[in-house]
């Protein structure tokens, strides 16, 4: 099979950059807006991507489905896909790129394959494609070769010539690893604030640990925008761990910790709309005055 459309659902933060990347090589690359918001129509417009009327359209038009939607989206896109693959009869491949767990990936499979269409589990790993950089799209399943063809077209795909659920565990494993550490880093660098040590904290990571505090100055202003969506990500890395047999625990508090940060005006914030002169200080300093003040007893007051 060979790729000539690619169709994005939906072209947000991820989606409209890979979109734009995939037309920068000579793909035809559409959508469909219908019920989509103003920001992510001008994100499709300022991508070059083509607006389709409706699903059915979609998936008749196209080679191959990049899903790139927030977590809890998911299952309802991957429905709205296979009900347009069984009334148009088309075999288009569907590719999974959400971050979600191994086992709602392996669920999602019959799905897409049960209305006629081909699966293949996909995870993304890194930032929106810019010149000179592309993030690394993980591929498995029987039809992870067929996606590689989008190497040719400006995007680094790795095969893990494994099963569908690989993918999708190398990302849940990889997003513990780094959003975990942002929620961490917002939480103790709050506590700081609140109790009057962030300068002498500060220091002491200056003198020990300079790498993890340039990491904190470049990441946490850049975190709020984003907070809303890592939500239920956080809650997929929960599944995933619980589903191996390790505590969920660890990650429901990182869920909770994105979930008050996307409570707060910061959190209303878009990644190309965040202030950019507001210091990584300064963000956590606007985070601390939203912590609920507590009573005597412990309780919210």
């Amino acid at each position: 099979m060979d790729i000539n459309t690619v169709a994005i659902l939906s072209p947000g933060d991820m989606g409209h950059a890979v979109g734009q990347r995939l037309r920068e090589h000579e793909l035809d690359v559409i959508t469909c807006l219908a019920g989509r918001s103003d920001r992510t129509r001008a994100l499709s417009r300022k991508a070059g991507i083509r607006d389709v009327a409706t699903i059915e359209e979609l998936v008749e038009q196209s080679d191959l489905i990049m899903s790139m939607t927030v977590s809890a989206a998911v299952s309802g896109v991957c429905q709205q896909v296979a009900d347009a693959l069984a009334a148009t009869g088309s075999d288009t491949l569907f590719a999974e790129c959400n971050a979600i767990s191994p086992q709602l990936t392996q669920g999602l499979e019959p799905i897409i394959t049960g209305a006629g269409g081909r699966f293949v589990d996909v995870s993304i790993i890194g930032g929106p494609p810019r010149p000179g950089y592309s993030p690394h799209f993980y591929a498995s399943g029987e039809h992870a070769a067929q996606f590689e063809q989008l190497n040719d077209f400006g995007l680094t795909v790795l095969n893990l010539d494994g099963a569908v659920g690989q993918a999708s565990g190398i990302k849940m494993c990889y997003a513990a690893m780094t959003k975990g550490s942002w929620a961490l880093y917002s939480q103790l660098l709050m506590a700081a604030e609140l109790m009057g040590l962030t300068e002498p904290l500060l220091a002491e990571f200056g003198s020990g640990q300079q790498a993890v505090l340039q990491r904190m100055e470049r990441t946490i202003p850049t975190v709020p925008p984003r907070s809303r969506r890592w939500v239920s990500e956080m809650e997929e890395i929960r599944d995933t761990f619980a589903e191996l047999g390790m505590t969920p625990h660890l990650f429901e508090g990182v869920a909770e910790m994105y979930r008050f940060i996307g409570s707060t005006p910061l959190g209303e914030e878009f990644p190309e709309s965040r202030d950019r002169d507001r210091t990584f200080i300064e963000t956590i300093q606007q985070l601390a005055q939203r912590v609920p003040v507590r009573d005597g007893d412990g309780d919210q007051a």
